[in-house]
């Protein structure tokens, strides 16, 4: 291509030329601005012929070849035909990869599905909609909770945080859990997806079959061994270097007793993950006998505290509330020195009701706290068992807290003490002290 000031010192060029002539052929006739006017008058002529020609060309550009033109209306063709060629490249290169991305999301052992800022769906992957039972000529447009109407995925809506998955069951054409995150991206649209865990779910049905049944069938035999150390420890003949031995023996299955407890409360509460209503509950006269419970250890920290502003009732379980608790309560009993100070709270505000247990203890390394509410996971494993932790108790807590809609919130630092906070949202407040439990 030729550059542009030459291409545009030829038209100008042109221009005059025309000019030119037309001044000497007008005034051979007497009349140079006619001839002026005549030459003009042609050269417009001659570019709306050209443009003509272009434009005629630019909507027959897929079966017409450029119109062959120099100057600035071919520099302008050339122009034209590169931005198509540009385009057209482009074009082929979008299709390739739209092309690869279709086969590589129809590949993925994951189902995924493209929702609006409405959750209307968008698009999704073969797996998708073999998972879900998605129809592309019929679901698309339409509301994904109009079409997965488990109600443990609504609530997994109406709760709002997509951190975790949810889990839910779906019976056609067979039984298969389900796992479904929601995950936030660009402005308001999610993304849905979708994996199998069936096997793990079975898996774990199995495990907490197999927990709950050895629980059982161990708790019979404890009690019996327990029977016979607890006869012989009061026994007057017993001899004297047995004693040592017997009460440690009684201690260890003591400790193996409370571990089978907590199994067996763990694998009741994990049977179903169903919300419980429950009744109105006096938290204070709860956090009272919590009080008395831990004042009344051999070794218990030197202040307990109780600090009460709220008046309000705690909706849910009592015998699950009351272990949730205790657990919180214990943990920091344990784990306080005799100097130290364990403190109580209840209250409530725009949030919710709120109970939490803080200690001035040894305090938990920031590693561990994700990972404290998993089952038999202890910080520090040589602590937790002379202090007779069965490393259950948090697990217990986060079990029954999502039976009641509450999360667990967890601050501690290593020398400074730890809180353990459980929040509940505002449906599980009630004002209505009248109604409530131990009155």
């Amino acid at each position: 291509m030729q550059p542009a000031a030459r291409i545009w010192g030829f038209a100008a060029v042109r221009l005059l030329a025309t000019v030119a002539l037309g001044l000497i052929g007008g005034a051979l006739a007497h009349y140079p601005w006619a001839g002026v006017a005549c030459a003009l008058a042609a050269y417009l002529t001659w570019q709306l012929v050209l443009l003509g020609r272009v434009d005629w060309w630019l909507h027959h550009r897929s079966v017409a070849e450029p119109p062959e033109t120099g100057g600035v209306w071919g520099r302008v063709i050339s122009q034209i035909v590169r931005l198509h060629r540009r385009k057209r490249f482009h074009k082929q290169r979008f299709v390739q990869l739209m092309r690869q991305l279709r086969l590589s999301t129809a590949a993925l052992p994951n189902g995924v599905v493209i929702l609006d800022a409405q959750r209307e769906i968008v698009w999704f992957n073969r797996m998708a909609g073999r998972l879900l039972g998605l129809r592309p000529a019929v679901d698309l447009g339409l509301r994904v909770e109009n079409l997965l109407r488990e109600p443990q995925f609504a609530r997994y809506l109406q709760k709002g945080d997509y951190s975790n998955p949810v889990v839910i069951r779906r019976s056609s054409p067979q039984q298969t859990f389900l796992s479904l995150q929601l995950v936030p991206y660009g402005d308001g649209e999610q993304l849905l997806l979708a994996t199998d865990v069936s096997r793990q779910v079975r898996l774990e049905a199995v495990r907490r079959d197999f927990v709950a049944n050895a629980s059982h069938e161990l708790r019979s035999p404890l009690t019996v061994i327990s029977g016979y150390l607890e006869t012989l420890s009061q026994d007057p003949a017993l001899d004297a270097e047995l004693v040592g031995p017997i009460g440690e023996m009684r201690r260890q299955a003591e400790r193996m007793t409370s571990i089978i407890h907590d199994l067996l409360e763990l694998s009741r509460l994990e049977e179903t993950d169903e919300w419980v209503r429950g009744e109105p509950l006096d938290v204070a006269a709860l956090m009272a006998v919590l009080r008395k419970d831990v004042l009344a250890r051999p070794v218990h920290p030197r202040e307990v505290r109780v600090q009460v502003d709220s008046d309000a009732a705690l909706l849910g379980k009592e015998s699950e509330i009351h272990s949730a608790f205790a657990n919180l309560v214990d943990n920091a009993a344990k784990y306080t020195p005799p100097e130290g100070s364990v403190q109580m709270r209840w209250w409530v505000d725009a949030d919710g009701g709120h109970f939490s247990v803080s200690d001035t203890g040894i305090g938990i390394p920031p590693e561990h706290i994700p990972r404290l509410t998993e089952r038999f996971y202890r910080v520090d494993p040589g602590r937790s068992r002379s202090t007779g932790g069965s490393g259950l108790g948090l697990a217990i807590v986060k079990h029954v807290l999502q039976r009641h809609e509450a999360d667990l919130e967890i601050q501690s630092a290593p020398g400074k003490g730890s809180a353990f906070t459980c929040h509940f949202p505002p449906q599980r407040v009630s004002r209505e002290s009248e109604t409530l439990v131990g009155e």
